[in-house]
This record gives C-alpha cells, structure tokens and sequence, in this order.
C-alpha cells in the first residue's frame, strides 16, 4: 500500500510541476520575443512528454499488478524457498539459482505470459530491473492477446 502512496504523491507533484511550467510557457508565449517563444515552446513540449511517461508507467504498474494478482489467485506464483533479507529483499545469490528453472519454462512455453511474468520476477531478484521490465511486457502482451482470442 505504501507504494501506492507514493506513486500518488509522485504523479500529484508531477501535475503540480506541469501546471506551473504550463503557465510559464504561456507567459513566454505570449510575450511575443522570439527567443521567448522558443523557450516558451520548449516549455510545452517538455510537460507532454512527462505526461506521456507518467500515463504509461502508471499503466504498466497497473498491468502488471493485475497479472500478478491473477497469478497469485491461480496459484500460480513461483514457490521457491529463498532467503530474504530484514528487509524483504531476496538474496541475489538465492535468486540467481532459481533462475534457470524460469528461463527453461519460458525457453519451453514462449507463449505463456505465466512463465514470461515469473521470469520477470526472477529477473527482478537478481537485480535485472531493465530485462525484468521487459519480461513483464511480454507477459502483459502475451495476456491480452490471449484475453482478445
């Protein structure tokens, strides 16, 4: 829950920051000086691209928590007993040995968002945020197409 909190402040302060610049790109718009303008214009861009990135990681965040909720309801998350940390963190070497095991199910079955979701997982324990991220988007595109057929 506590990511959730902190998801919303950052998205609330990320509207706050596009509505001030918002009004400052208008005051360099209508200034009517060219480099003003240009600035202005910059100004405007700039929030649009933020927006776009903020919509699509709060939309990734929500696909990915639905199928893992899903998982979670199948009993369908992995079940290996690895060590943890006080703080939750899994151990990386832990992590790294159940590995294989969800790299060969993907290997085995490319076309199950399950096994591309707890590769994603597996990837995430081992600190692979970049391939983990790319996992979960397969998994989340593998499920809605077999949602739509």
């Amino acid at each position: 829950m506590s990511t959730r909190v902190g998801v919303a402040i950052m998205a609330a302060l990320l509207v706050l920051y596009i509505v001030l610049v918002g009004q400052r790109a208008w005051l360099l718009l209508t200034s009517g000086e060219t480099v003003a303008v240009a600035i202005g214009v910059a100004l405007v861009v700039l929030p649009v691209v933020a927006m776009w990135a903020l919509g699509r990681e709060l939309w990734f965040g929500m696909r990915a928590e639905h199928l893992g909720r899903r998982l979670e309801s199948e009993g369908a998350l992995p079940a290996e007993d690895v060590a943890v940390r006080p703080s939750g963190r899994v151990l990386r070497e832990d992590a790294d040995a159940v590995f294989p095991l969800h790299r060969a199910d993907v290997e085995s079955h490319p076309e199950d968002w399950r096994a591309w979701y707890r590769l994603g997982l597996a990837y995430d324990a081992s600190g692979d945020r970049r391939r983990a991220r790319e996992s979960v988007r397969t998994a989340i595109r593998l499920e809605a197409a077999e949602r739509r057929s």
